[in-house]
């Protein structure tokens, strides 16, 4: 197997089995550094940054447990091999369930070495992918990244903030596309969970024969077709958070189940008569109106207040148009950068649409129409018939005007999609305003903000 150059501590006390093993390694193009005490293979440790550790399991002044030990504590993602010999090798396997990477026997092939040598770099780059991955994915959901400014949003993320470090389940409602499992998401990557798993399932989207199981999980022969054992996705769920999507759709005879498990904190998969404990935050979402349904004895009330220890209410897009322009970008940012075409923003026709437009679909109809328009625009700007909505849709009915926390006014959205462009261009208005296809004067015109409050003079125009 051919492998990257490695940083190996070798540790062998055999001075002969130790310059072979060591030619070997080198030969193939890693740094080796030997060691033949246990003592110096601990102060190595301690001293220098290594990518595995290969070390006989029996030393005069120590034993690899020990090395391995200390690796653990000093340098943790290190893999560490060990050498034993035949009478050894339960203690091997000792040291392996303590998180040593593998073993190898003596007498071994030096080809064994580099076999052992390439799998285990290979087991640590993986290891730190899924980390850069995982921080990745953990960095989008941070709060400081959660888009919104209307005070209905910062009510949200006010939530968010009181309830991510506790382990209170929590119930989001609001209509389908207002971003509940971004939410959940939020709350799980912001909580000291956030590096276990965070394990989704929608409960509309799997039969109701077969949700039971998917949750709970089964054992093999518990019914025709269960061929095998299943643990099932409140254990998948252990340690970290389990996103119950579309609650509402629960068959009656599930949440009695459900309210079990979370009642008694432990699950028993279906065939079984052994219960496992659980330690699972659960957290639930609907678009459904559930104190209704509870009425008409479709949901469990006693279920209902398990679930919404803390309630989270997320309004409708139609309900914080401030935020249209916020979320338009960001939307179009992303859209840029996955098409690679060369867009410059929207037109001030285009962006009137988008906020008189009343989204049923709320925040994921809007990204699906950004991102549609980036795909029938040529370049430049957005404009209004590449949206393939219906620009004669009149403002938004008097309902909608009084659930808004107060009407903006169109000099306070223009002063905010204004305020977006510069901030994209970082202040530089003469950018901004060929952006927006306008001249700087124009510019001025548009919006009254913070980082222009005078009208320019007749230069900076020109």
């Amino acid at each position: 197997m051919k492998t990257e150059p490695c940083r190996i501590l070798l540790v062998e006390d055999d001075r002969e089995m130790l310059e072979l093993v060591r030619e070997h390694l080198e030969g193939e193009g890693h740094t080796v550094t030997p060691a033949g005490l246990g003592a110096e293979a601990i102060a190595r440790l301690k001293a220098e940054p290594f990518d595995i550790v290969l070390t006989d399991l029996r030393l005069p002044d120590a034993d690899g447990m020990e090395v391995l030990q200390v690796s653990r504590e000093a340098q943790r993602d290190v893999p560490v091999i060990l050498i034993t010999a035949f009478g050894t090798i339960e203690t091997a396997i000792q040291a392996i369930r303590q998180g040593a990477y593998d073993f190898v026997t003596k007498p071994f092939a030096l080809d064994e070495i580099s076999l052992l040598v390439g799998k285990a770099w290979e087991a640590r780059r993986l290891r730190e992918e899924n980390r850069r991955l995982r921080e990745e994915v953990a960095g989008r959901y941070r709060l400081h990244n959660l888009l919104g400014r209307s005070p209905a949003m910062q009510s949200v993320f006010a939530l968010i903030r009181q309830a991510a470090p506790g382990d209170a389940n929590v119930l989001i409602t609001g209509e389908s596309g207002t971003g509940k499992e971004l939410v959940a998401k939020a709350l799980h990557f912001n909580s000291p969970r956030a590096d276990r798993p965070f394990v989704p399932i929608n409960c509309a989207a799997v039969p109701a024969n077969l949700l039971e199981s998917e949750l709970f999980g089964h054992v093999k022969g518990a019914f025709t077709g269960a061929v095998s054992s299943r643990r099932g996705l409140f254990r998948e769920a252990h340690g970290g958070t389990l996103f119950l999507d579309e609650i509402g759709d629960m068959a009656p005879e599930l949440q009695a189940k459900l309210l079990r498990a979370i009642e008694d904190r432990s699950v028993r998969p279906v065939g079984s008569d052994q219960a496992a404990p659980l330690d699972v935050r659960i957290i639930a979402a609907t678009n459904q109106d559930l104190p209704t349904r509870i009425r008409a004895g479709q949901f469990r009330d006693d279920l209902y207040y398990r679930l919404a220890v803390i309630p989270i209410q997320l309004p409708a897009l139609r309900e914080r148009k401030e935020d249209i322009p916020l979320l338009a970008e960001h939307f179009l940012s992303r859209a840029i950068t996955a098409s690679g075409k060369q867009v410059s923003g929207f037109t001030p026709e285009t962006m009137t649409i988008l906020l008189r437009h009343p989204w049923p679909g709320n925040v994921r109809e809007l990204e699906n129409v950004v991102e549609r328009a980036v795909t029938l625009t040529g370049g430049g700007t957005i404009a209004p018939e590449t949206l393939l909505l219906d620009a004669s849709v009149g403002p938004p009915t008097a309902l909608s005007l009084a659930q808004l926390p107060r009407r903006p006014t169109l000099q306070e959205l223009t002063d905010e999609y204004v305020a977006i462009v510069l901030q994209e261009t970082d202040g530089d208005k003469a950018r901004a305003a060929d952006l927006l296809g306008i001249s700087k004067r124009t510019l001025y015109r548009w919006g009254r903000h913070p980082a222009a409050p005078d009208e320019p003079s007749e230069e900076e125009v020109g």
